[in-house]
Order: structure tokens, then sequence, then C-alpha cells
């Protein structure tokens, strides 16, 4: 059966996926605007991998053009999420699947989580509580996405390395929806996998981000040369530090150390994290839902975490 999914953000993550789900026969529509918007009503949406280039025709509109979908992909930065999700009612059918693509903790995060926190908000994630109030609870699929793309031109994407995209539901339950969207991403060409731990698939990714992505914008260094340091290697262990001692009293337990992770990334070589390049194109930093979030559940939490609150408060001053 075709399904039909909305992706809001043509951007390069929100590019890769329309493209799969474009191979696997669905309906696909993008959200989109500007140069963006005038290129996929032009040429359609370019994707290349592997040096060759693909061209689709997804529909673009407005939300109220584009009407109730069976999938929703929220691929845009998860800072303007709360602004824009009044703006994406128009493609909620009664049965709508939301699907969250964004860095960091997501709205749902604690809803349902059964464990310290349980039911809780966090303003960073979802200030004034927007995107809870608007995308059902009980129809919401997250991901995590460990892949690089990059924006060649407007509706022109290039996947430059792709790993793998996990898709889970929040409380770990094995469903069909689950399995539709995962078996599309599949004939698409993308490496999706069912996660029955998908928080903890976003916690883990999280350890990174919170710390090498602030640092990384602050010093406009990749990540080879900021890993270089000593120093910085040290304070990249003492935030991570601070938010496995939040994990352990949410029972989000890993079994990688801080130092195997900034292993992990050093073995990929010198590259710019997306807040570096976001800083260099002047956007604002996705600072909220990365450490803002950890500096928040530390304090509810009552751990103290002046690394992470120092890096966040001198990110903050530099961010467009």
């Amino acid at each position: 059966m075709s399904r039909s999914a909305a992706i809001v953000g043509a951007g390069s993550i929100g590019g890769w996926i329309a493209d799969a789900l474009d191979r696997a026969g669905w309906q696909v529509s993008m959200l989109a605007r500007g140069d963006t918007l005038t290129a996929l009503r032009g040429q359609g949406l370019k994707v290349t991998r592997s040096g060759e280039t693909r061209i689709s025709r997804p529909r673009v509109g407005a939300a109220q053009e584009l009407g109730p979908q069976d999938y929703i992909f929220l691929t845009v930065k998860a800072q303007v999420l709360s602004g824009l999700a009044p703006l994406l009612e128009p493609l909620l059918g009664k049965k709508s699947v939301v699907i969250s693509g964004t860095n960091g903790i997501p709205w749902w995060f604690f809803q349902g989580f059964g464990a310290v926190l349980s039911g809780q908000r966090l303003e960073s994630v979802d200030p004034g509580g927007t995107q809870a109030r608007i995308f059902p609870p009980d129809r919401v699929l997250g991901t995590v996405v460990h892949a690089s793309a990059r924006i060649l031109a407007p509706a022109h994407i290039e996947v430059v390395a792709a790993d793998r995209l996990i898709v889970g539901e929040p409380g770990g339950e094995d469903t069909e929806r689950l399995h539709e969207v995962v078996d599309a991403l599949r004939a698409g060409g993308i490496n999706a996998l069912a996660s029955a731990r998908i928080r903890l698939d976003v916690w883990t990714k999280l350890l990174g981000n919170m710390s090498m992505n602030p640092l990384s914008a602050l010093t406009r260094s990749g990540t080879g040369r900021l890993l270089e340091s000593t120093e910085v290697r040290e304070l990249c262990v003492r935030m991570m530090e601070e938010m496995q001692a939040c994990g352990r009293r949410l029972g989000l337990e890993m079994s990688m150390t801080p130092h195997e992770r900034i292993a992990v990334t050093q073995r990929l070589g010198d590259f710019r994290t997306s807040m570096l390049a976001d800083l260099d194109a002047k956007r604002p930093l996705e600072l909220d839902p990365q450490i803002g979030a950890v500096v928040e559940m530390a304090a509810r939490l009552g751990i103290d975490a002046p690394f992470s609150r120092a890096v966040l408060g001198l990110a903050r001053l530099i961010s467009p």
C-alpha cells in the first residue's frame, strides 16, 4: 500500500529521507521556503549518492495545501520546532504518525518515561509546551540519524557518508507502523534499523553532541584539531561525566566511557560539526536541545554540572 509522507525541513537529512521514500514508492511532500522552494518547483529534488544523482518530484507547498499525511518527518533544527508546530496542524489527520528527526532531546522524551522526571517537560526543548500540545503523544516515533550529508545547492543534496538510521517507539513496542517506516527506508536505500530502546539511542548520540558540538563552535575547530588538545579532551570528558551522572539517575546507563566516545570521534577523522557549520553560516546554534537540555535536567535532578553550564553560557554569547 502506498503511503503519504511530508518532510518538514528540506535540508540535507530531509532530502536524503525524501529521496529514499520516493524510491520506495511513497507519495512524498516537502515543506520548504525561499530558494529551496523555488528549486523544488523548478528542478525537483536532486540527491547525489556515490557519485550518482537522482531527481524526484515531491509535492511542495504549505501545510494547508498538502493536507493530512500518513507520516510526518520533522527534520528541521530543534530550536525552531516550537514556533513551527502550530503551522503544521493541517498535516495531522486522525491517524497521522509524527517522526522526530532532530538532534538532542526531543519533546516526547519524558512522556510515559516511567522513571525520574516522568511526564515533565523541559523548557529548553519545548518552551511553553507547544510541541506536546500539538503532536499526539500516542502517535510518535523517534529516530537517531548516523549519517553525513550536505547541501550543494538549493534542493541538491549530497550524501557524504551514511551509516544507519535508527527508528523506535518511545515505549519500545514492536508495532506495525514502526516496521512500515523501517521497511520503506530500507527499500529506498537507507540502512534503517528498528530499536526497542530509542531513548537510550538518543541519549548515546547526545553524549558526543552536547560536548563536541559547542566546543567546536567556540574554538572554530574541526574535531581533529579540537581533540588533539589534551586540555580540550579533558573538558569533553568532564562534560560527558556530568551527563552520565544524569543518566544514572534516569536509568539511562551506557556501557561506553567518555574516553571511548572520544576515541570513536577521533577514528572518524577531522570533520566539521553541524554546530560549527551553523556558526559559519550565521544560523542560530542548536544549543538548547543539546547541552541546554542536559544542564536543565541536571538542575532538576540536583546534580552539579559546572563544566556544561559554563560551556553553554559561552556558546550562547557567540550564537547568531
